[in-house]
């Protein structure tokens, strides 16, 4: 699966944006915290303690569990966690909820290798829609109301990601989709946006 990395939205770019920035900005804007004695942001992602060092520039955390996000998922998290410090704005969810495809920017989703593998979902699910709740509420989810079992995942304190499962029968075969708050792209470009559904999908299959 490809990741996009044009010039705009290149890791070694967001390091070099987030470095000139105001660190009372970024902690107001993203919802993060930021120790100016080691030069290091504190995010949570998935309901883990992320770091994110402006000195070094590397990402870490104290989590056991942070190995999969930051290391198998890397190149997913690595972008959208430093694009998101980056562009993030101080400002309230809307709940008003939108598919990837219908953003700016958004035919990416539905090309290619950038297809989200939402069936990978609906296979694992559709007949376990607790095992589908498990699994969201271990990585700091919150169950909704929406389709046969919903969550709300937070890979981004201001980004959360809805995912719904509806199970199968005699005459559908089961299904998953994943929205959006309509504020994300306020907070990423559209190409990260894609690294952050994408990484949220890997995160619930595994």
């Amino acid at each position: 699966m490809g990741i996009p990395l044009n010039t705009y939205t290149g890791e070694w770019k967001a390091w070099e944006i987030l470095e000139g920035l105001d660190p009372e900005n970024v902690c107001r804007n993203a919802k993060v915290t930021y120790d100016s004695s080691l030069n290091i942001y504190t995010l949570n992602s998935f309901g883990q303690d992320i770091i994110v060092s402006t000195a070094g520039k590397t990402i870490d955390s104290d989590s056991q569990k942070s190995d999969l996000l930051l290391n198998k998922f890397g190149d997913y998290s690595r972008l959208s966690i430093l694009w998101y410090l980056v562009n993030a704005k101080n400002i309230a969810f809307t709940h008003k909820l939108v598919r990837p495809e219908d953003l700016k920017g958004g035919n990416i989703y539905s090309k290619g290798t950038h297809v989200l593998p939402l069936g990978r979902i609906s296979d694992k699910n559709g007949s376990d829609t607790e095992g589908f709740l498990k699994r969201g509420m271990e990585i700091g989810g919150e169950i909704l109301n929406y389709g046969d079992a919903s969550l709300r995942l937070f890979p981004l304190p201001r980004v959360p990601v809805i995912i719904i499962v509806w199970k199968g029968d005699e005459e559908f075969s089961p299904r998953s989709d994943l929205l959006f708050d309509s504020t994300c792209e306020h907070h990423l470009p559209v190409d990260i946006i894609w690294s952050t559904a994408m990484m949220s999908v890997l995160v619930m299959l595994s």
